[in-house]
């Protein structure tokens, strides 16, 4: 439609460096009628790695990015997973592993039994008990850095808070 087809071609604009960088970055993607979509770049998203008191805790799996802070005996400073925060680890949750060759995003090569356990655990574990707090750029943006007019953000349907410490 016209109006979608202005929109894409504003944030293309903004998204090309038209803007300044202030703009640049309180740009959010809002997808129609939803809450605002917002993009995490890695230096972005590697702010929230669980080394500040008070700072919320953050961790991307396929990405989209999720606040753990409420899980912080897991994944704060110190904490059994914290190597897994503040970046999207998906390779390492999906081979459960800790490695630091497996803190990526990438997942060439993985087996269907460690991709079936990625959706797993992406499902049961992260979109159940943590909320979205929006996805990495690689996520939203195509190689090139134009929008990724496929992206559609998570639903998360079955998602409750539950105190589970």
């Amino acid at each position: 439609g016209g109006m979608a087809g202005g929109a894409a071609r504003v944030l293309l604009a903004a998204l090309l460096g038209v803007l300044p960088a202030a703009a640049e970055r309180e740009l959010r993607f809002r997808p129609p009628a939803e809450a605002p979509v917002r993009l995490f770049t890695e230096p972005e998203l590697a702010r929230y790695d669980g080394q500040q008191e008070g700072q919320p805790i953050y961790l991307a799996v396929k990405g989209v990015v999720f606040d753990v802070t409420s899980g912080k005996e897991f994944y704060g400073k110190g904490a059994p997973y914290n190597a897994l925060v503040g970046k999207d680890s998906t390779r390492g949750v999906a081979k459960m592993s800790l490695d630091p060759a497996d803190l990526t995003h990438d997942i060439t090569g993985l087996t269907e039994e460690e991709l079936k356990s990625l959706d797993d655990i992406f499902n049961n574990v992260y979109k159940a008990k943590y909320p979205i707090v929006g996805y990495t750029s690689r996520r939203i943006l195509n190689e090139d850095g134009s929008p990724n007019l496929d992206f559609k953000p998570e639903d998360q349907p079955h998602f409750n808070i539950k105190d589970e410490f």
